[in-house]
């Protein structure tokens, strides 16, 4: 089912907000879904299809078009993530920044939406270089090295590096700031 499919069958309660939570289905955003519904927001939420995992409307433009529609803020936690590509540039990295900014298109399209949350991979600051010790504090000031990531397996070096390029390329369109 397209993404833009699934919210027309959903019911929203008029009177509560209504937040987008992107990629709604992983471990971590079920916890911030779960908050957000005790904090009594409407959610519009995507999923993989369970039955065809590689199946993406991320990187279509527009399929978030009317996922984002009302809504007044968006949860970005939806990312590729594969381990068996054979060309990790084409096949994660140019995908994972299509996908950020088709959905950044689609919010730009909402007037009522106040702001985008992305949440990117803890591989996009592990991978840095710098020895994690209890008083270090991990912000978004820190980037992961592309030195870092030559020495590690290809596999590993394009999952954290497709989200450094992300931000990069955000940071280029002024789309983010840090």
């Amino acid at each position: 089912m397209h993404a833009n499919e699934e919210v027309r069958t959903k019911r929203v309660e008029p009177s509560r907000e209504v937040v987008c939570v992107l990629g709604a289905s992983g471990y971590i955003t079920s916890w911030l879904v779960n908050l957000l519904l005790q904090h009594e927001y409407s959610i519009n939420a995507t999923v993989r299809d369970p039955h065809d995992l590689k199946k993406t409307e991320l990187i279509e433009e527009g399929s978030f078009d009317l996922v984002v529609e009302g809504c007044i803020g968006v949860f970005h936690t939806a990312s590729l993530c594969y381990f068996d590509v054979e060309d990790p540039q084409a096949e994660m990295v140019e995908p994972v920044v299509k996908g950020t900014l088709n959905v950044l298109g689609s919010y730009a399209k909402v007037p009522s939406i106040k702001g985008v949350l992305i949440i990117f991979s803890i591989a996009a600051v592990i991978l840095i270089g710098k020895p994690l010790a209890d008083d270090v504090v991990v912000d978004e000031t820190w980037f992961l090295d592309p030195i870092v990531c030559e020495k590690l397996k290809e596999r590993v070096k394009s999952l954290g590096i497709n989200f450094t390029l992300l931000e990069v390329s955000l940071m280029e369109k002024n789309l983010l700031s840090v």
